[in-house]
């Protein structure tokens, strides 16, 4: 009970400390990438994965990541923004499609990194690449996206809770489904992929701060 009192006198403050936190290990995973070769740690990840590859399971994995594809998940973000639009949920799409705001973030870090993508020579290659590897712009927006969309669930009280916790539990085994699917194609590295999910847990927290101070002070 003590613990939960102090936690909420100390939000700020805890809010502050994972931020750091998690800036200072995306800092130290940069230049792990880019002093350390991927065969001491991402090569053997990514070997394990691609060990047990089927023709379904591409296809499953492919599906997946194709939604991080840019045109598709601009279109993806404006439909979703279109139907809050028309459900009057205006402060959540505006939400939404402030996400897209991710990719230009990942774009930036990959020039400033630039990493190599995985190689043939490496790893088996089931998609065709662009641009640097690190941080993974998919897990980024996926996990900017759909934390996006797990926090207006939360917040969406007119929903039963358990049809909520279906939408959150989806959202959460489409960010993990996400990752996974990159290393399985060969796309990137499993530090490629940690890298994309730190740097959508920033973009998420800054986003997601200004709409939940927004549902606060609504009339």
């Amino acid at each position: 009970m003590k613990f939960l009192t102090y936690l909420e006198a100390n939000k700020k403050l805890l809010f502050k400390a994972i931020l750091m936190s998690l800036v200072v290990l995306f800092i130290l995973l940069s230049l792990f990438v880019t002093f350390i070769s991927p065969e001491y740690l991402d090569l053997h990840i990514s070997r394990e994965i691609q060990e047990n590859q089927t023709r379904n399971l591409d296809a499953l994995m492919i599906g997946i990541s194709w939604l991080g594809r840019t045109p598709v998940s601009v279109v993806m973000v404006f439909l979703i923004a279109l139907v809050l639009v028309l459900l009057r949920y205006r402060k959540e799409a505006v939400f939404i499609v402030s996400t897209l705001l991710s990719g230009l973030v990942g774009l930036i870090l990959k020039i400033i990194i630039n990493r190599p993508r995985p190689s043939q020579d490496l790893v088996v290659l089931l998609e065709k690449t662009q641009y640097q590897s690190f941080p993974s712009g998919h897990v980024l927006f996926y996990t900017t996206f759909f934390g996006a969309l797990i926090l207006i669930f939360l917040h969406m009280k007119t929903i039963k809770y358990t049809v909520r916790i279906f939408l959150v539990a989806t959202c959460l085994l489409m960010i993990f489904a996400g990752a996974f699917s990159r290393i399985y194609l060969g796309a990137h590295w499993f530090t490629d992929v940690l890298g994309g999910f730190i740097v959508g847990i920033l973009c998420l927290f800054a986003l997601g701060s200004v709409y939940v101070k927004n549902i606060r002070t609504a009339p």
